[in-house]
């Protein structure tokens, strides 16, 4: 094995989850100590325990293809959000550019290596040419860090019902009740984005979620021909949502509050109104915004617009009985009710 200076670093590029709540945490550090499961370079390892109750952790790649991909050196997943390699780039449009081969892997890394250090070289994820899709990852990742994913795996022996180490077990005693498909993963398919199961869990789950949201399925009162926009600011106006919207059919209205975010886009016909919704399900992008798109609300009925019905009724008969003068009697308790004149 063969290792590089710059993978002699002093700490690891490391997840907030992988790290661990404890803020002193101690590591073990090992120079050269262990080869890179992507490319097979050796590399300095870092070992930790993340808290108490969870297992040890340590680096599984090392900097260089950590930085390629903007990964976590151990869990290997993006470190803005979160989330498998896999949903990152499909949500980005990122294409992998690591060659797989282990001899044009070496020499692209080799390449790479120098412009990973410097400013305006490295590749871009943030994700600010696909509004849309930064949206989406923001959706789908987690708020919090997820510190169960520390704890240590399940005890063979005691799923197999011969584990007689009882309390002094290092692994968890607790039968597995996941999905099997989840337990055929690799670092390397993850790394690269190719066939991760949890990746293609989460983009069907998304999926689903997004056709239940309201857009996919229009709301059966075929009355409601109105979008309602969300996440707009003040450098959007009508036109430009006209400009947006008036390619799926006639619009009749267009509304934006003067204090809010929000909009109301107002179709003359239902149809119009539903090739609109369909085509905001692929992100519906203003002046390099992303807003979201859902279906409006229709009219309330029942006792209220009755009795505001009642209550306009009942303020037009008043002024024709009080005159014109005064909508409501006096207040003063000696007048009885009486019109101040």
């Amino acid at each position: 094995m063969s290792g590089t200076a710059e993978d002699e670093v002093e700490f690891p590029i490391l997840c907030e989850t992988c790290l661990g709540e404890n803020p002193y945490v101690r590591m073990s550090k090992e120079a050269r100590g262990k080869e890179c499961k992507i490319c097979n370079r050796a590399f300095t390892i870092f070992r930790w325990l993340p808290g108490r109750g969870m297992r040890y952790k340590k680096t599984e790649i090392c900097t260089t293809c950590a930085k390629l991909k903007n990964v976590c050196q151990t869990c290997i997943l993006d470190l803005e959000h979160g989330l498998p390699v896999q949903v990152r780039d499909n949500a980005l449009s990122i294409q992998d550019s690591v060659p797989k081969d282990e001899a044009n892997r070496r020499d692209y890394l080799e390449q790479m290596a120098g412009g990973l250090n410097t400013v305006g070289q490295q590749p871009d994820f943030s994700g600010r040419a696909q509004p849309a899709g930064r949206e989406m990852l923001k959706r789908m990742a987690r708020k919090e860090p997820y510190y169960k994913r520390n704890r240590a795996h399940i005890c063979s022996f005691f799923v197999k019902g011969i584990c007689n180490r009882g309390n002094e077990c290092p692994y968890r005693h607790e039968m597995p009740d996941g999905d099997p498909e989840l337990a055929k993963q690799n670092i390397v398919d993850r790394y690269h984005g190719n066939n991760d199961p949890v990746a293609r869990r989460m983009m069907a789950r998304s999926a689903a979620t997004t056709k239940s949201g309201g857009l996919a399925q229009p709301p059966e009162d075929k009355s409601i021909t109105s979008l309602f926009v969300l996440g707009m600011d003040v450098s959007i106006t009508q036109d430009d949502l006209r400009a947006f919207f008036a390619p799926y059919g006639e619009i009749k209205s267009i509304v934006v509050p003067a204090k809010g975010n929000c909009a109301f886009v107002n179709f003359k016909h239902r149809k119009a109104a539903e090739e609109a919704a369909v085509a905001a399900l692929d992100g519906c992008v203003v002046k390099g915004r992303s807003l979201r798109v859902a279906w409006g609300k229709p009219k309330p009925k029942g006792p209220q617009s009755e009795l505001r019905q009642n209550g306009s009724a009942g303020d037009k008969a008043s002024s024709g009985l009080l005159g014109d003068s005064s909508a409501y009697p006096s207040q003063d308790p000696t007048a009885m009710g009486a019109v101040r004149k």
